[in-house]
Protein backbone atom coordinates (compact mmCIF):
# COMPACT_ATOMS: atom_id res chain seq x y z
CA UNK A 1 0.00 0.00 0.00
CA UNK A 2 1.25 3.50 -0.49
CA UNK A 3 -0.03 6.97 0.59
CA UNK A 4 1.02 10.09 -1.06
CA UNK A 5 1.50 13.05 0.90
CA UNK A 6 2.13 17.11 0.61
CA UNK A 7 6.21 17.61 -0.29
CA UNK A 8 5.60 20.93 1.86
CA UNK A 9 3.54 20.32 4.82
CA UNK A 10 3.59 16.52 4.79
CA UNK A 11 -0.24 16.44 4.91
CA UNK A 12 -1.63 13.07 4.01
CA UNK A 13 -3.36 13.61 0.74
CA UNK A 14 -4.70 9.88 -0.28
CA UNK A 15 -6.06 6.78 0.96
CA UNK A 16 -4.17 3.70 0.91
CA UNK A 17 -3.40 2.68 -2.81
CA UNK A 18 -2.18 -0.10 -4.79
CA UNK A 19 0.27 0.64 -7.78
CA UNK A 20 -1.04 -0.92 -10.82
CA UNK A 21 1.48 -1.91 -13.46
CA UNK A 22 0.71 0.33 -16.59
CA UNK A 23 -1.71 3.51 -17.16
CA UNK A 24 -5.15 1.96 -17.70
CA UNK A 25 -6.89 3.04 -21.75
CA UNK A 26 -9.19 6.30 -20.75
CA UNK A 27 -12.40 5.70 -20.82
CA UNK A 28 -14.22 6.86 -23.64
CA UNK A 29 -17.46 9.88 -22.08
CA UNK A 30 -20.89 8.94 -22.26
CA UNK A 31 -23.79 10.67 -23.96
CA UNK A 32 -27.56 10.46 -21.94
CA UNK A 33 -30.48 11.56 -23.84
CA UNK A 34 -28.02 13.65 -25.90
CA UNK A 35 -26.39 15.26 -23.21
CA UNK A 36 -22.44 14.83 -22.73
CA UNK A 37 -21.56 12.60 -19.13
CA UNK A 38 -18.49 12.60 -16.83
CA UNK A 39 -16.62 9.32 -18.30
CA UNK A 40 -15.64 6.61 -15.55
CA UNK A 41 -12.39 7.39 -14.04
CA UNK A 42 -9.55 6.31 -15.62
CA UNK A 43 -8.29 4.48 -12.32
CA UNK A 44 -10.37 2.39 -10.52
CA UNK A 45 -10.69 3.27 -6.78
CA UNK A 46 -7.98 2.30 -4.16
CA UNK A 47 -5.49 2.27 -7.23
CA UNK A 48 -2.81 4.80 -9.29
CA UNK A 49 -0.45 4.42 -12.03
CA UNK A 50 2.41 6.44 -12.75
CA UNK A 51 2.26 7.89 -16.16
CA UNK A 52 5.65 8.10 -17.66
CA UNK A 53 4.78 10.56 -20.79
CA UNK A 54 4.34 14.22 -20.37
CA UNK A 55 1.04 15.22 -19.15
CA UNK A 56 -0.83 18.51 -19.38
CA UNK A 57 0.24 22.33 -19.91
CA UNK A 58 2.47 23.43 -21.41
CA UNK A 59 1.78 22.37 -24.94
CA UNK A 60 4.15 22.50 -28.21
CA UNK A 61 3.57 22.33 -31.47
CA UNK A 62 3.31 18.17 -32.70
CA UNK A 63 5.03 18.82 -35.69
CA UNK A 64 8.70 17.56 -36.37
CA UNK A 65 8.85 15.98 -32.89
CA UNK A 66 9.56 12.23 -32.70
CA UNK A 67 7.96 9.70 -30.71
CA UNK A 68 5.59 12.73 -29.50
CA UNK A 69 1.36 11.97 -29.33
CA UNK A 70 -0.93 14.49 -30.02
CA UNK A 71 -2.19 15.99 -26.58
CA UNK A 72 -5.65 14.86 -27.37
CA UNK A 73 -5.01 10.78 -27.28
CA UNK A 74 -3.99 11.75 -23.92
CA UNK A 75 -8.04 13.18 -23.37
CA UNK A 76 -6.73 16.97 -23.36
CA UNK A 77 -8.94 19.52 -25.29
CA UNK A 78 -6.10 21.65 -26.72
CA UNK A 79 -4.55 22.38 -30.30
CA UNK A 80 -7.30 20.34 -32.85
CA UNK A 81 -4.50 17.66 -32.77
CA UNK A 82 -1.30 19.66 -33.51
CA UNK A 83 -0.28 20.38 -29.87
CA UNK A 84 1.48 17.66 -28.03
CA UNK A 85 2.19 18.26 -23.97
CA UNK A 86 5.26 18.90 -22.72
CA UNK A 87 4.15 19.12 -19.01
CA UNK A 88 5.70 16.91 -16.26
CA UNK A 89 6.15 13.46 -16.81
CA UNK A 90 6.01 10.64 -13.91
CA UNK A 91 2.86 12.58 -12.72
CA UNK A 92 0.93 10.08 -10.48
CA UNK A 93 -2.93 9.22 -11.79
CA UNK A 94 -5.52 8.26 -9.08
CA UNK A 95 -9.13 8.29 -8.60
CA UNK A 96 -10.26 11.49 -7.88
CA UNK A 97 -12.04 10.16 -4.99
CA UNK A 98 -9.23 8.84 -3.25
CA UNK A 99 -7.62 12.07 -2.84
CA UNK A 100 -8.34 14.31 0.21
CA UNK A 101 -7.59 17.88 1.46
CA UNK A 102 -7.36 19.78 -2.28
CA UNK A 103 -9.15 22.56 -2.98
CA UNK A 104 -10.03 24.69 -6.33
CA UNK A 105 -7.70 27.27 -6.79
CA UNK A 106 -9.45 30.60 -5.27
CA UNK A 107 -11.82 32.14 -8.35
CA UNK A 108 -11.77 28.39 -9.64
CA UNK A 109 -8.12 29.58 -11.30
CA UNK A 110 -7.52 26.88 -14.24
CA UNK A 111 -10.94 25.44 -13.62
CA UNK A 112 -12.10 25.88 -17.39
CA UNK A 113 -14.48 23.69 -19.16
CA UNK A 114 -18.41 23.40 -18.98
CA UNK A 115 -19.12 20.68 -16.24
CA UNK A 116 -16.10 20.31 -14.22
CA UNK A 117 -12.84 21.17 -15.06
CA UNK A 118 -10.85 20.22 -18.37
CA UNK A 119 -7.13 19.97 -16.78
CA UNK A 120 -5.52 21.60 -19.84
CA UNK A 121 -4.26 24.58 -18.34
CA UNK A 122 -2.07 23.08 -15.51
CA UNK A 123 -2.46 22.56 -11.68
CA UNK A 124 -5.97 23.55 -10.23
CA UNK A 125 -5.91 21.84 -7.22
CA UNK A 126 -4.26 22.98 -4.08
CA UNK A 127 -3.03 20.98 -0.63
CA UNK A 128 -4.81 23.42 2.28
CA UNK A 129 -0.94 24.54 2.57
CA UNK A 130 -1.50 26.24 -0.28
CA UNK A 131 0.93 24.39 -2.85
CA UNK A 132 -0.74 23.76 -6.05
CA UNK A 133 0.44 20.57 -6.55
CA UNK A 134 -2.63 18.39 -8.81
CA UNK A 135 -4.56 18.65 -11.66
CA UNK A 136 -8.25 16.90 -12.25
CA UNK A 137 -10.10 16.24 -15.34
CA UNK A 138 -13.13 16.44 -14.80
CA UNK A 139 -14.70 17.86 -17.90
CA UNK A 140 -17.85 15.77 -19.79
CA UNK A 141 -15.57 15.79 -22.42
CA UNK A 142 -12.64 14.33 -21.39
CA UNK A 143 -10.96 12.34 -18.98
CA UNK A 144 -11.95 11.87 -15.35
CA UNK A 145 -8.46 11.64 -13.42
CA UNK A 146 -6.90 13.60 -11.11
CA UNK A 147 -2.80 13.97 -11.22
CA UNK A 148 -0.14 14.60 -8.50
CA UNK A 149 2.99 16.29 -9.22
CA UNK A 150 5.54 14.10 -8.89
CA UNK A 151 7.80 16.77 -7.47
CA UNK A 152 5.07 18.46 -5.11
CA UNK A 153 4.15 15.12 -3.64
CA UNK A 154 5.93 12.12 -2.19
CA UNK A 155 5.03 8.70 -2.07
CA UNK A 156 5.02 6.54 1.81
CA UNK A 157 5.25 3.16 0.70
CA UNK A 158 4.03 -0.06 3.14
CA UNK A 159 1.57 2.05 4.87
CA UNK A 160 -0.96 0.60 7.33
CA UNK A 161 -4.35 0.21 7.58
CA UNK A 162 -5.60 1.32 10.69
CA UNK A 163 -6.72 -1.30 13.11
CA UNK A 164 -11.09 -2.37 12.88
CA UNK A 165 -13.25 0.79 14.79
CA UNK A 166 -10.25 3.11 14.58
CA UNK A 167 -10.62 6.20 12.16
Amino acid sequence: MTVFHCARCGARLSEDLTALADVPAKPAHRRVGGEARRAPSTVPRGHYAVDPDPWGAPYLPLGGRAGARPAGEQGLLVGGGSLTSAGPRNTVLVHPEDVMGLEPLPGGGNGGGCCGPTGTEGPNRACTCGVRLATLSADCLGPYELHLDPVRVYAVEGAVPPPAGVA
